[in-house]
């Protein structure tokens, strides 16, 4: 008896794969620029932030343009040079004693746990218990890790060359992506089918205005949570009231995490410092502060910048502030929108096709109630 080809006298049988080189090609290309984004590292970091700010941009420089008719190369020079040069100034005037502010609080971070453990106030299974001793421990790390000199905290001791060139890098490809947009936007449409060019450059104009408008309404939002929060310290007497606010608007821009971590440290560091009374009184105004961001001021200031669920949101702050740092926990909410934004292109059509194969197999009555396709639920 004869065997077949592919088995051989051992009993294995021989399996051929076969790939196409257009698939080896693209495999290997995918390889490569993920090897190179590995390799340039802190480069590619930079050319991020430039087209990120590029994006946030957007919509101030058409407003602008709107205002003045200055054409887009001048629009996009006021915007990014105008936006550096008040940073600086703004830098120059607040940001030494903002930084000293929150230095400070950071440095004396120890001896207020020890005073707050120290306290009739808390009970005493709390103050003798290893989570009071791991947030003993924890102060001590974060307040050795604080720099004494403002410049070392500013990140720019022994690098103030080094700072103003990654600066300088950044504002100009900001500068420059904004200036030819629309030159990329018709090579986008160059290479794009008819009426595949308007999908995608749609999809372009969607993201843009979803980055705009959400980062436009973070600062404004977290200058609103820093200024509350620091003001109402002051009022009740906290030495820390300027780097407590610093500290409270940085929080404040991280996603649905950032008010109760900002209530983690501000509830405390009055209770240690003024007493129950006062942590009860900051505790309190965080609530309420909370409430009027979520239901009030969030709506009003980015509306539906971007349309993602609270699941959703904490997933893209976990995984993108892994890839990226802190960076990528504040640019989490933006990307994350900008890929739910693609993926509901992309199924867009067969969502329309399970829609009406749906409605086709309910009752008439049924049907016409049934919500039509362009409305059915996003991704989130």
């Amino acid at each position: 008896m004869s065997l077949p080809a592919d088995v051989d006298r051992t009993g294995s049988r021989r399996v051929e794969l076969l790939l196409p080189m257009r698939t080896v090609i693209l495999v290997a290309a995918t390889a490569g620029v993920l090897l190179a984004f590995w390799a340039i590292g802190d480069t590619f970091l930079i050319v991020f932030i430039g087209i990120f700010l590029a994006l946030v941009f957007e919509a101030p420089l058409r407003y602008l343009m709107s205002k003045t008719k200055m054409s887009r190369g001048k629009a996009a020079a006021v915007v990014v040079l105008g936006t550096f040069a008040a940073a600086v100034l703004l830098g120059l005037l607040f940001l030494v004693p903002l930084v000293g502010g929150a230095r400070d609080f950071l440095q004396d971070l120890p001896q207020t746990v020890e005073q707050l453990r120290a306290s009739d106030e808390l009970p005493a299974w709390l103050t003798d218990s290893g989570a009071a001793d791991n947030v003993a421990q924890g102060a001590d790390k974060a307040s050795a890790a604080v720099p004494d000199a403002i410049s070392a905290v500013l990140g720019i001791a022994g690098g103030a060359v080094s700072g103003f060139l990654v600066a300088f890098t950044i504002v100009f490809i900001c500068m420059f992506l904004l200036t030819d947009v629309p030159n990329l936007k018709r090579a986008l449409g160059s290479v794009l089918m008819p009426g595949e060019d308007k999908r995608w450059l749609d999809v372009w104009e969607r993201v843009t205005v979803s980055i705009s408008r959400w980062a436009v309404g973070v600062v404004i939002i977290a200058a609103i949570a820093g200024t509350i929060q620091g003001m109402t310290a002051f009022l009740l007497g906290s030495s820390y009231a300027l780097g407590l606010a610093v500290i409270a608007g940085l929080l404040d821009m991280i996603p649905n995490l950032g008010a109760t971590l900002a209530g983690v440290v501000l509830v405390p560091a009055l209770w240690a410092e003024e007493g129950v009374a006062a942590a009860i009184i900051m505790l309190i105004v965080l609530l309420v502060y909370q409430q009027v961001e979520n239901n009030f001021l969030t709506p009003k200031i980015q509306g539906k910048a971007v349309n993602l669920s609270g699941f959703f949101i904490i997933i893209s702050v976990t995984l993108f502030g892994a890839l990226l740092g802190v960076l990528g926990a504040l640019t989490a909410v933006p990307l994350a929108a900008t890929i739910q934004i693609f993926i509901q292109e992309l199924t867009k059509e067969r969502r329309a096709r399970v829609a009406a194969a749906n409605a086709a197999l309910e009752p008439p009555a049924a049907a016409e109630s049934r919500v039509p396709p362009d409305a059915t639920p996003e991704l989130a």
